[in-house]
C-alpha cells in the first residue's frame, strides 16, 4: 500500500505572537518558510525564523543562499526543530498557477529527504490565493506518487506517512480549493497506476474492469465484448485484437453533470495494453516500456474520474478500445484488407501502426451514437512525433482552429505544452492505397502527419483535435511535480 499523505489548510500564525507562544502552534517535525530573492522571511515566516534564535543576514551570507529558486537553508535543531527555507525566486505577479504546482513537486522532494513525518508550510505570502495554494498542493501530491506495489517491503522499512499541514489565510476558502483540484490530481494518479501496471496483470478485460469501478462515483460504464463489436461492424479494431489470447473491449463511460440532452463532450484514448508490433515486431530493445502504449486510453479514464470527482456540470463520453497487438497464426498480417465500422477498406500495410486501426472504429463509434459538441483524441500514436518535437511538446492536430487555440492556451495553464501540427489534402493523397480506400501506413516520411490524415477520416467533420503521442512512455525531464516514470499527461489539459 502507497504511505498515506493528507494535507490539509490551517490558520496561519501571526506576527503579534511572541517567541514563545507561536512554537505550540506548529507541532511538526519539519517547518517550511519561504524568501524570496534578496529578502528575509516575512510575514508569520519571519516570527518563526525568529523563534531560531539565529541572525538571518549571518546564516544566509555563510551557507551563500540568496532566496533562488532551486536552493534551500536547512536549519536543524534550533528552536522549532528542523527548519527548511526554500528560496521562491523574484517576486513575480504573472507567474502562472502552475509554476505553484512545480514549487510543491520541488517542495515534497526537500521534505521527502528530510524524512519527515509531520510537516508545517507557511503559505501566508501575496498572491497565495487559496487557487494558488491548491496548486502547490497539487504539486506535493503528483510528486509524493510512486508505484511500487510489487516491491518487498524491508522489515527495517518505515511507513512513509506524512501529515502536511499548510497554513494559510483561509483555511476554509483553501480546503475548498484543495479538494477541487484534488479530483483532477486523483484522476492523473488513476492514469499513472494505469500505465504503470504490467500487461500480464492489466490486460483489455482488466482494464476494462478498472473502469467499471467509475461507476461508484456517478460515471455510467458500459463494457462491449467481441460479439457486439462484430455485430456492429469493427473490423478495423478486432484485427488488431486477433493475434491475441486475451479478447478486446470497447468501454463507454458517461458522465451526464450538464443539462439532460444536451450533446456531449466527447475524448477517445488508444488502449494498446501492450503493442508488440505484430507481426511487424519491434525490436527488442526498450519493448518493456509498450505497456505504456494504453497512455491515451488511461488519460481519457482518470478525465472522467476528473470530471465525476468535481461534479464537473458538464456531459461528457469518454470510449476506449482496449487490445492487445500480438504476432501469432491469427494475427493479422501486412496486405490483409480489412473494413471498419464506417464501410471504409483498409490494407494493412504495417501491423505496428495498429493504434489507428483501433481510433478507426472508436472516432466512428463515438461520432455516430453520441454526436457530440467535438471529439478529443489522447494517443501515444507515432513515435515520429517524438522525432519531430521531443519530449516537450505534444503533437496537435486538429480540424478546428477555434478548439485547437483553446487547447494550446489550456496545455500552457496545465503545464502539458502542446504544438500544432499539419493537417492537408496533399498529405492525404499519401494514404491512398492501389487495393483499398486507404493504407494504415506510408512509412517514415510525415509518419505522424499520416497517422492524423487518416484518424480524420474517421471524424465524419465532427470538430476536434487528432493529438498523436500525447506523452512519451518515459518522459527523461519531467517537471518538478513529477516522479521518473509516465507522466500521464493530458488528463488536466483536456479539462481545461
Amino acid at each position: 500500500m502507497a504511505p498515506a499523505m493528507p494535507i490539509k489548510a490551517d490558520q496561519c500564525p501571526t506576527n503579534s505572537r511572541s517567541r514563545r507562544q507561536l512554537l505550540p502552534v506548529l507541532p511538526a517535525s519539519l517547518t517550511i518558510v519561504y524568501a524570496a530573492e534578496g529578502e528575509a522571511p516575512a510575514g508569520a515566516a519571519a516570527a518563526i525564523w525568529s523563534a531560531t534564535g539565529l541572525d538571518w543576514p549571518s546564516v544566509s551570507a555563510s551557507a551563500a543562499f540568496k532566496g533562488k529558486q532551486g536552493r534551500a537553508l536547512d536549519i536543524v535543531g534550533q528552536g522549532a526543530g528542523r527548519l527548511i527555507v526554500p528560496g521562491k525566486g523574484k517576486p513575480d505577479d504573472k507567474a502562472p498557477l502552475n509554476a505553484r504546482t512545480d514549487r510543491g513537486g520541488s517542495l515534497f522532494g526537500k521534505i521527502a529527504a528530510a524524512r519527515a513525518e509531520s510537516v508545517a508550510v507557511i503559505v501566508d505570502e501575496p498572491g497565495a490565493t487559496p487557487a494558488a495554494i491548491a496548486e502547490l498542493a497539487a504539486g506535493l501530491r503528483l510528486r509524493h506518487y510512486k508505484f511500487d506495489k510489487y516491491k518487498t517491503a524491508r522489515p527495517d522499512e518505515p511507513a512513509g506517512d506524512i501529515t502536511i499541514t499548510l497554513h494559510v489565510a483561509d483555511p476554509a476558502a483553501t480546503d475548498t480549493a484543495i479538494a477541487d483540484r484534488g479530483a483532477v490530481v486523483e484522476g492523473t494518479l488513476l492514469a499513472r497506476d494505469l500505465i504503470n501496471e504490467p500487461a500480464n496483470v492489466l490486460g483489455p478485460v482488466e482494464f476494462a474492469a478498472k473502469a467499471a469501478e467509475l461507476s461508484a462515483l456517478g460515471v455510467d460504464v458500459e463494457i462491449l465484448e467481441p460479439e457486439q463489436l462484430e455485430k456492429l461492424g469493427m473490423g478495423s479494431l478486432l484485427c488488431v485484437a486477433q493475434g491475441s489470447d486475451r479478447p478486446a473491449r470497447l468501454v463507454v463511460m458517461q458522465w451526464r453533470g450538464g443539462e439532460a440532452g444536451a450533446a456531449p463532450l466527447a475524448f477517445v484514448g488508444k488502449g494498446v495494453v501492450f503493442d508488440t508490433g505484430g507481426i511487424s515486431i519491434k525490436p527488442a530493445a526498450s519493448m518493456e516500456e509498450m505497456k505504456g502504449d494504453m497512455g491515451g486510453a488511461a488519460a481519457v479514464t482518470g478525465l472522467m474520474r476528473a470530471l465525476a470527482g468535481r461534479k464537473a456540470p458538464v456531459n461528457a463520453v469518454g470510449v476506449i478500445g482496449p487490445v492487445e497487438n500480438m504476432p501469432s497464426g491469427n494475427a493479422v498480417r501486412p496486405g490483409d484488407i480489412v473494413t471498419a465500422m464506417s464501410g471504409t477498406t483498409i490494407e494493412v500495410i504495417n501491423t505496428d501502426a495498429e493504434g489507428r486501426l483501433v481510433l478507426a472504429d472508436a472516432l466512428w463509434y463515438t461520432q455516430d451514437r453520441f454526436k457530440p459538441r467535438f471529439m478529443i483524441n489522447l494517443a501515444t500514436l507515432t513515435g515520429a512525433i517524438i522525432v519531430a518535437l521531443g519530449h516537450e511538446h505534444a503533437g496537435l492536430f486538429s480540424n478546428n482552429d477555434e478548439l485547437a487555440i483553446q487547447l494550446l492556451n489550456a496545455g500552457l495553464t496545465a503545464n502539458e505544452k502542446l504544438w500544432r501540427m499539419p493537417l492537408s489534402p496533399a498529405y492525404d493523397k499519401l494514404i491512398e492505397s492501389k487495393f483499398a480506400d486507404i493504407r494504415n501506413s506510408v512509412g517514415r516520411p510525415a509518419g505522424s502527419i499520416t497517422a492524423a490524415q487518416f484518424l480524420q477520416r474517421f471524424v465524419n467533420n465532427v470538430p476536434g483535435r487528432i493529438s498523436t503521442s500525447l506523452a512519451p512512455p518515459l518522459a527523461p525531464a519531467p517537471p518538478r511535480s513529477m516522479p521518473p516514470g509516465p507522466p500521464a499527461s493530458a488528463s488536466r489539459c483536456s479539462i481545461g
